[in-house]
């Protein structure tokens, strides 16, 4: 446990120095809050998570989720303790300049104070003026007296400026000081929560390592799932896009001028769709990969697994017109959109509010998503371009 925290805490300043670099303090507080409520959202979705004797996947999943947000959050925490700390040498070296201008002032107009006392009655001004030894030098010494007392009186009102200075300097710097142990403490108690995660994530593994049987069982049937899901998709696509044969004309399936603008105005859009759901994280990437916790075990996603919390639903991330409900299994309803040349695919509903030919706006509700019986809501969803699948994280917008 104590490498581990060493492990963090090296990781975490590497990582701060780096980030310091490239954002400043509001862009640091933005992503830490940012960061805090994603935790608190995860915790919600375990909480969400029905209480059984055995530990789940999705668990481990949320738990994964966790430990890497609050490895984020510590590294975003130490990259502001590092930011005020600079921020508060400077400060302090300002207060510094500023005592010292402030001291150098304040020796030079006891200086003028003192050639200013030699004058303050009228009886001494008038010998210093009548000593004179004509009319101009008179009316210098005269100017010089008019100057000596507003370069007092302006003196007097920068020393009082200096001081003010001083105070809000002094103001601030205590103001830094209390931030940044806060900063400093919040770091503590998080590098104490994450250790407590890994432990936590150590335990759920090493329960789901004791059902291999039960594991690779469940990967079956969704492998299962994935390739009936898949073989739908791909043949209400062909349909979509195949050409009606018509005699004495060639079978070249073309968009109309309606679809050719959807098409484009969709990939237009590219990286700026908005979710399938409202809120949620991200539980599955696109792609091959390794099983959590099952070793030489890879599995394939074509889009990407959305954990959400329940009675959530799902909505479109483009206008376009419904081309398919389909029946996967009982609990798993799927909703395509087809956007021109482009396809929106929506798994695991259980309830459908629209149906085929219906058009439908971005982020209009489609249908609800499923929750099983241990809690986990989960919305699958693909992009596809004709019969190639797409990667769904280029698409929507990165959170």
């Amino acid at each position: 446990m104590i490498k581990l925290r060493w492990f963090i805490l090296l990781f975490s300043f590497l990582t701060c120095i780096s980030v310091s670099s490239q954002e400043n303090q509001a862009q640091l507080e933005a992503k830490r809050k940012k960061l805090e409520h994603e935790i608190e959202y995860t915790n919600k979705l375990l909480n969400e998570t029905r209480t059984t004797r055995n530990s789940t996947l999705n668990q481990l999943k949320l738990i994964n989720n966790k430990v890497s947000k609050r490895t984020d959050l510590i590294a975003t925490l130490k990259a502001e303790v590092y930011y005020l700390t600079n921020k508060i040498e400077k400060t302090e070296l300002e207060l510094n300049k500023l005592e010292k201008d402030l001291e150098e002032l304040k020796s030079k107009y006891a200086d003028i104070a003192w050639h200013a006392y030699k004058y303050k009655t009228s009886y001494n001004k008038l010998i210093f003026l009548f000593s004179a030894d004509d009319i101009n030098q008179a009316y210098q010494r005269m100017r010089y007296l008019d100057q000596l007392g507003a370069y007092i009186r302006k003196e007097a009102e920068n020393i009082k400026e200096l001081e003010d200075n001083k105070s809000d300097l002094l103001l601030r710097l205590q103001i830094e000081r209390k931030e940044k142990n806060k900063l400093m403490g919040d770091e503590q108690a998080e590098v104490l929560e994450l250790e407590q995660e890994q432990t936590q994530k150590m335990l759920v593994t090493s329960e789901l390592k004791s059902r291999e049987k039960q594991l690779r069982k469940s990967i079956r049937e969704k492998e299962k799932q994935t390739k009936n899901l898949d073989k739908q998709i791909q043949k209400i696509i062909l349909a979509e896009t195949t050409p009606k044969k018509e005699p004495g004309k060639e079978n070249v399936y073309e968009l109309t001028p309606t679809e050719k603008e959807l098409s484009n105005s969709f990939v237009s859009n590219k990286g700026k769709l908005p979710w399938p759901t409202e809120t949620g994280i991200i539980s599955e990437t696109f792609g091959v990969h390794r099983h959590p916790v099952l070793k030489k075990v890879r599995t394939k996603n074509n889009g990407i697994d959305i954990l959400t919390s329940g009675n959530s639903e799902a909505r479109a991330v483009f206008e376009g017109v419904i081309v398919s409900i389909t029946t996967i299994s009982n609990s798993n309803i799927a909703v395509i959109v087809k956007h021109g040349n482009y396809f929106t695919v929506y798994s695991n509903l259980d309830k459908v509010y629209v149906k085929r030919g219906d058009k439908v706006e971005t982020k209009e509700i489609i249908g609800r998503i499923h929750t099983n019986l241990k809690g986990k809501t989960e919305l699958h969803f693909e992009v596809w371009k004709g019969t190639t699948i797409q990667n769904p994280s280029y698409w929507v917008l990165k959170k």
